[in-house]
This record gives structure tokens, C-alpha cells and sequence, in this order.
């Protein structure tokens, strides 16, 4: 008869085994170095609150970070980053747009205003004096992108463009409360100040706003 030891193996042996091997980190391959190299700027041509401006970008940078990190016009905030807050609204040849959404080369040629092209200190938009007045802001992170929505909200209203409260597509819209609320629903203010905001609009367009 051996003399050697006899092995003893259980069944909570072999499964305790079994999980120390699955969990042991895996030896990762050898990479091959992968190179950066920048990718080839792209020049932009377009007109920024009146101002002609020229700048050679990356074509991957968004509108939002050319006027932020590129023009230092930081009135215009980056929220989500996903199009869904509101706060980077720009007014893109009449019309506003998320600009964090929006690629700054396809601009070329446009002419955008921020905050900073609506009003000054000295001289407010009456948009702007409508807000302070009637107090549509708390902390003022999303106040721009408001204020730059409202402005085109109420040029939509006055070009016809319809809304999804709209009982009559074809018919004139109105600048009723409900038509204002569901026209500034794509901008979010977290500190809640949607009924100032909607009082400055009113404030702003004056009797033409029923209801």
C-alpha cells in the first residue's frame, strides 16, 4: 500500500476553485501604441452678434463650445450637453437651437446671437427687463437659454408656426398661457420660476396675450 497522503477533494472545493480562477483579472494582450494625431482644422466663417468672426476648429467642436471656449462668450451655458435641459439656447438665423447640439462648421456663414448680442447692462432687451422685473430667474444658470427662447418663441408666434396645443394648425396661433408654456417646455429651470417666466413673456408681447 502507498504511503502518500490521499487527496481529498469536495464538491464546496472544487466550485470555491472554480471562482477564484473566474475571478482572477485576465492578462491583458500587448496593444500596438496607437498614434494621436490632432484632427485637420476646419475654418468658419460665420457672424456672432453683429460681428463678423473667423475661426479655424476642429471639426468635431460644437457651436456651444465655439462661443464658450473659443469667443470667451460664456453668457451661453452648458447644462446637459445632451439637448435636453435647454440652457445653451441660441438664436441660429431667427430660429433657436440647442447649440451644444450643433456642430460650429455648420454654421459657416450664419448669423447667431447669444445673450450678449440681445441686450446690455445699460440698455436691457425688453425680454431681458421683463425677467428682471418680474423676477423669471432664482440661482440664473438657465436664465440665458430662456431669454434667448423666449425671444424666438415669440417670433415664431408672430411668422404662424404652429404648436402641439394647437387646436387649428391652420389658423393663426395665439399667444395664450398655454401656447407660451408648451412652446418654452424644451427649457428646464430647476429652481422653478416657469410662472415668472411666462409673466415676463406676457409682460413683453402685452394685449396681444389671451388667457
Amino acid at each position: 500500500m502507498s504511503d502518500l497522503p490521499r487527496l481529498e477533494i469536495s464538491r464546496r472545493g472544487v466550485l470555491a476553485g472554480t471562482a477564484m480562477l473566474s475571478a482572477s483579472p485576465a492578462i491583458p494582450a500587448r496593444a500596438a501604441p496607437v498614434q494621436d494625431e490632432p484632427a485637420p482644422l476646419m475654418p468658419v466663417r460665420f457672424k456672432v452678434n453683429g460681428k463678423d468672426r473667423q475661426l479655424s476648429l476642429d471639426p468635431r467642436t460644437t457651436l456651444l463650445d465655439a462661443l464658450r471656449e473659443h469667443l470667451h462668450l460664456t453668457g451661453t451655458k452648458k447644462g446637459c450637453d445632451h439637448g435636453q435641459c435647454g440652457a445653451c439656447t441660441v438664436i441660429v438665423e431667427g430660429r433657436r437651437i440647442n447649440s451644444c447640439l450643433s456642430l460650429a462648421v455648420m454654421h459657416e456663414g450664419d448669423a447667431v446671437t447669444t445673450i450678449e448680442g440681445l441686450g446690455t447692462p445699460q440698455k436691457l432687451h425688453p425680454m431681458q427687463a421683463a425677467f428682471v422685473k418680474h423676477d423669471g430667474y432664482q440661482c440664473g444658470y438657465c436664465t440665458p437659454g430662456q431669454i434667448c427662447s423666449a425671444v424666438a418663441v415669440l417670433g415664431e408666434i408672430e411668422r404662424g408656426v404652429p404648436s402641439h396645443v394647437q387646436a387649428d394648425l391652420t389658423a393663426s396661433p395665439r399667444a395664450t398661457n398655454l401656447e407660451l408654456r408648451e412652446r418654452m417646455s424644451g427649457n428646464i429651470c430647476r429652481c422653478g420660476a416657469y410662472s415668472n417666466i411666462a409673466d415676463a413673456m406676457k409682460d413683453v408681447i402685452g394685449s396681444e396675450v389671451a388667457g
